[in-house]
């Protein structure tokens, strides 16, 4: 299966909200979603116009190198935050993960394949393999709105649940999807039984 990583050669549809996103149909993604009060919006609007300055300062496509200086200076930083555990970290009642995991392994085989994820108190993240013909922000979508719904119902709440935008990356090759393995794993050490997570591997032969 070594067609599933990122191809330079392959046609890359590319939207952005506040961040750029890179799409392949076919291939392995590294996702992350949090929930909207995880990260404090004053630092969120600094960290947006540092990316917008970069952003100006080099066009896209990135090359390499650009890419790893991007994801040092906001991706790194984002993910420190996220580590922080701001907000009311709803997703470490179990109840509540439970539906998050529901929804994430409800289309799989059929839209996508799961390797390892972690559900995190506040945030998760996911590598997935998309099946041909489906696209991330569909999905994305999907179980967006779908545990935002039965969420909100279980805590009697309402309004926005996740942050509108999430993180991803097309996996390049097998060592860095052993890195984002690794980093999965980590992320459920550091929160103990306030973590759900799920090895499973998609096979590269």
């Amino acid at each position: 299966m070594t067609n599933i990583f990122y191809n330079q050669e392959d046609r890359t549809k590319t939207n952005r909200r506040h961040l750029p996103h890179w799409q392949q149909s076919g291939k392995l993604y590294f996702v992350t979603f949090r929930l909207d009060d995880s990260i404090p919006v004053n630092k969120l609007k600094e960290l947006y116009k540092q990316q917008q300055v970069f952003i100006a300062k080099n066009p896209q496509p990135y090359n390499q190198q650009q890419q790893k200086q991007y994801n040092y200076l906001f991706n790194e930083k984002i993910n420190i935050w996220l580590d922080n555990c701001y907000g009311q970290c709803l997703l470490a009642q179990e109840e509540l993960a439970s539906i998050v995991q529901n929804a994430i392994e409800y289309f799989e085989y059929k839209k996508y394949i799961l390797d390892h994820w972690v559900i995190m108190p506040n945030h998760v993240h996911i590598i997935i393999l998309l099946l041909e013909n489906f696209t991330l922000n569909k999905i994305l979508h999907s179980w967006k709105s779908y545990t935002a719904r039965e969420i909100n119902k279980a805590t009697n709440r309402t309004g926005q649940l996740w942050q509108h935008e999430s993180f991803d990356h097309i996996v390049r090759s097998p060592i860095y999807l052993q890195k984002y393995r690794e980093y999965i794993i980590k992320n459920k050490d550091k929160a103990g039984d306030k973590a759900l997570l799920s090895t499973s591997s998609i096979p590269l032969d």
